[in-house]
Formats: structure tokens, sequence, C-alpha cells
């Protein structure tokens, strides 16, 4: 994931970032663009537009990524995906997942959305797999990810890239900037989370509905 020229880009689409305030959508966003870590939390203010690339095997596809914290439905006009982002050590944030959806699918029809659950390296999650059931019951893709150990950062936007297109075979083929300093998630910790993911995955749905 780069910051270059979009000129050279096979396909250019617009993003949506959404979700509460901490969650850590700028970091991700700063995270594609420099491979640095943002340790402090500033909130955004008003909507930030960043142009994000991914390498393929295609050549490069470009999302103009829009984040905010208060959207109005402006914002999501001309949307060709979304992502939604909770934080896994705060239930409040996944409780207003549906809030987000319903945002997104009242202004945009049937783009692909992710949902994301970040702050996997955090030890005190409080979000635990079984409990993230939204997306099953929405036809959402879901990642667990890791802005601040780099765990999965990239899948969002490489799967939005890969429905977009239309092309099962799309591949990535540049990794995504590391910053050295990052905190890395141990090979155990990464072979539990996707463990208790797989898990998860193949329970039923609980009765209820998350909207």
């Amino acid at each position: 994931m780069a910051r270059p020229s979009t000129a050279d880009c096979v396909a250019t689409f617009k993003l949506v970032l959404v979700g509460d305030g901490g969650t850590g959508k700028t970091t991700f966003v700063k995270r594609h663009l420099t491979g640095e870590f943002e340790k402090r939390y500033i909130a955004t203010v008003g909507v930030d537009v960043q142009p994000l690339t991914v390498r393929t095997n295609r050549g490069r596809i470009c999302f103009n990524c829009w984040e905010t914290s208060t959207p109005e439905d402006s914002f999501f006009h001309g949307a060709d995906c979304a992502i939604i982002m909770f934080d896994v050590t705060s239930r409040n944030t996944y409780k207003n997942v549906p809030n987000w959806h319903r945002d997104i699918t009242r202004v945009c029809d049937n783009i692909p959305i992710v949902l994301v659950g970040n702050k996997v390296d955090c030890a005190d999650r409080q979000v635990k797999a079984k409990m993230i059931t939204f997306h099953r019951k929405k036809g959402l893709q879901y990642y667990d990810i890791s802005a601040k150990s780099n765990y999965n950062f990239e899948k969002p936007f490489f799967w939005s890239a890969m429905k977009l297109s239309n092309d099962p075979n799309l591949l990535l083929v540049e990794a995504p900037l590391l910053d050295h300093q990052a905190v890395q998630l141990t090979a155990q910790q990464i072979e539990e989370i996707e463990r208790n993911t797989r898990a998860a995955e193949e329970a039923p749905l609980p009765a209820g509905d998350d909207d």
C-alpha cells in the first residue's frame, strides 16, 4: 500500500471508512500511507480524504478513502465500497455497528462492505469472536485486524479491490509498509485469534436481531 500519483491506476474507487471515534480509523489509514503507528488519539474533524493504492497483478488499484466520525448523507454519495470499524476492547463500538451499517445502506445500494474489529493485539479484548455475528446476518466480509501490529491490515482493501474488480484471481504483489517498531503478534497469538474466529464462524447464529 502506498501513496503515489493515482494517474497510473487501472481503477479508482471511493471508499468510505466509518466507525465510532477512537476505534483507530486514522491510524489504520496512516499505516497504509507511511507504515507509522499513531500512538495519540486525535479526533478527525470534518471529513478527511486520502488516496491509497493497492499494487496487484492487474496493476495499481486506487481508493480515495473518505474518513469521518460524523457522516452526513452527502458523505456516502458515490461510494463504491465501505469499511466499518469497531474496537474489540470496547463493546459500545460494536453495538453501534448496526447504526453505521444503516447510514451506509440508506444512501448506497448494494456496495461491498467490510466489517473490521481493530486492536486485536490488546490483552483486554471485550468483544470476543463468538460475539461478532452482525456480518454473518448481513452478508458482510469480516476481519480481525491490528493497526498497531500490522495484523491483517491490508486485507480489507484487498478484498474490496477483488470484489469491485470482479476478479477472483486478483493477487497482492507488494507487501504493505511496515514500521520496524511495531508490536508484533506472536505465532501463538495469531493461531489463537484465527482458531477462535473459525469456531465462531461455524457456530449457529444466536436468536435475535442485531438491528
